[in-house]
């Protein structure tokens, strides 16, 4: 494993609590809105629709659309669903932002620190480059660049986004290591030639998550958490 120069990250579930922050985050904020929404519930059907929306997108349906975009037109068809009736503009617009303001999980700061004094760290995800950069910010995640696949207009598990940070960066693929809470996510980097490290986290969807709770393929490294992968690589 030593030829690897850089480690990119899947933000939402490996890196960031999305679920948890969102809940907590909106749930205080409705406190003080006197808005009294079941968050948990909102937050659930919500991410249903984050795999179809982008499907829609990598099958051609819709032309590139970032996530943002994505994201609100799923919460408007959500409070639909839910009978709820919209908010104004600006309330929606901060209900819909709070994908900027997720908090990491509580080693996800202090490993990346760790790793990025041996390697170039940064995101592979799908969030646009302001969902990453404001995100970054609140949640002090050090990142050497953003890798979102908005500068690809394409999303995983496309070959166009894992190569892209190869070609970004001018290093071969096995230079390269994907790390990632979704087994899905590392096969198609592997396929690539990527190198793949494995982190579960078996709370990203809540009590009763029934995927990804294990490596499914024997894959680099396997990790208790992203401070234990910095241990095991060394930093």
């Amino acid at each position: 494993m030593s030829g690897i120069k850089a480690i990119v990250f899947d933000t939402f579930g490996t890196v960031v609590d999305w679920r948890g922050s969102i809940i907590r985050d909106l749930t205080a904020w409705g406190n003080t809105q006197n808005i009294r929404v079941d968050w948990a519930n909102l937050v659930d059907r919500w991410r249903e629709r984050y795999n179809p929306q982008k499907a829609r997108v990598r099958g051609g349906e819709l032309p590139w659309t970032n996530l943002d975009e994505l994201h609100f037109d799923a919460l408007k068809a959500v409070f639909g669903e839910m009978g709820l009736a919209e908010l104004d503009q600006d309330r929606m617009m901060h209900i819909n932002k709070v994908w900027h303001r997720l908090e990491g999980w509580p080693d996800a700061s202090r490993g990346l620190h760790r790793l990025k004094t041996k390697f170039i760290i940064g995101p592979l995800s799908n969030a646009n480059v302001a969902i990453l950069v404001n995100m970054a910010k609140h949640a002090d995640l050090p990142w050497d660049n953003v890798f979102s696949c908005e500068l690809f207009q394409h999303y995983k598990p496309d070959p166009e986004t894992y190569l892209g940070v190869c070609k970004l960066l001018y290093l071969e693929p096995d230079a390269v290591m994907m790390c990632a809470a979704h087994n899905y996510d590392l096969a198609a980097a592997r396929n690539l030639g990527l190198r793949t490290a494995f982190i579960a986290r078996p709370t990203e969807y809540g009590e009763g998550q029934t995927t990804d709770l294990t490596a499914e393929q024997n894959w680099d490294y396997v990790a208790d958490d992203i401070e234990n992968l910095a241990r095991q690589l060394g930093c």
